[in-house]
């Protein structure tokens, strides 16, 4: 099953809460009754740093049961599939067969290897993935942070620095860079950037 979506506001440069869809809808609610002058209230999902607008008419009530049908719409049928209960049997294994183009050499060489073509060609993209994956999740983390850093730090001092510091994977001057912003501001952007960087790069990085 996946995991429900979570969410963080901000009313100009202070976090006001994170949470799920319902628990943010109804906090910038209470926000915007109180009044906008510390600023305009922005919700982002925390796993793009997309910004999210939520529908706030009607009653609390009625916020919840739009989420709830919008929640369920945004689940794929295959996983309503698999979270179906599963009738005694062979379990199945998920694959699907496809036609590849290889030219001759190729398959003559899969074929000798030891399970012969197709498991051959599952452990090569098995291992294409492993060795990829970790690149491919620095870059996205890179992404999202600087996506909310453009969105809501695109005026601070240093930011043109602090993304290329992002970019470059140099944690040390991307903290150094980012300390002096306001408080929630450089900590959630710590926070989506918390996977753009090697492991080794935490040993001198500022305290978050």
């Amino acid at each position: 099953m996946n995991n429900p979506a979570t969410y963080t506001a901000f009313q100009g440069d202070r976090r006001i809460t994170s949470g799920n869809g319902l628990h943010i809808a109804l906090a910038i609610k209470a926000a915007t009754r109180r009044g906008t002058d510390h600023g305009p209230i922005l919700a982002f999902d925390d796993a793009t740093a997309r910004l999210v607008d939520f529908d706030l008419r009607g009653s609390d009530a009625d916020i919840a049961q739009r989420l709830t049908l919008a929640d369920e719409r945004a689940v794929p049928d295959d996983v309503k599939k698999a979270e179906l209960p599963r009738a005694p049997g062979r379990p199945k294994l998920g694959v699907v067969a496809r036609e590849i183009t290889l030219l001759p050499r190729h398959w003559e060489w899969l074929n000798r290897q030891s399970g012969g073509a197709s498991v051959t060609l599952r452990k090569l993209v098995d291992a294409a993935r492993a060795a990829n994956g970790e690149n491919h999740r620095k870059q996205q983390a890179r992404e999202i942070a600087d996506r909310f850093m453009l969105a809501m730090a695109g005026n601070q001092p240093g930011y043109e620095e602090a993304a290329r510091a992002l970019y470059a994977g140099n944690k040390m001057s991307f903290d150094s860079l980012i300390e002096p912003w306001p408080v929630d501001i450089r900590d959630y952007i710590r926070q989506l950037a918390r996977d753009a960087f090697d492991a080794i790069a935490d040993q001198g990085a500022l305290p978050a």
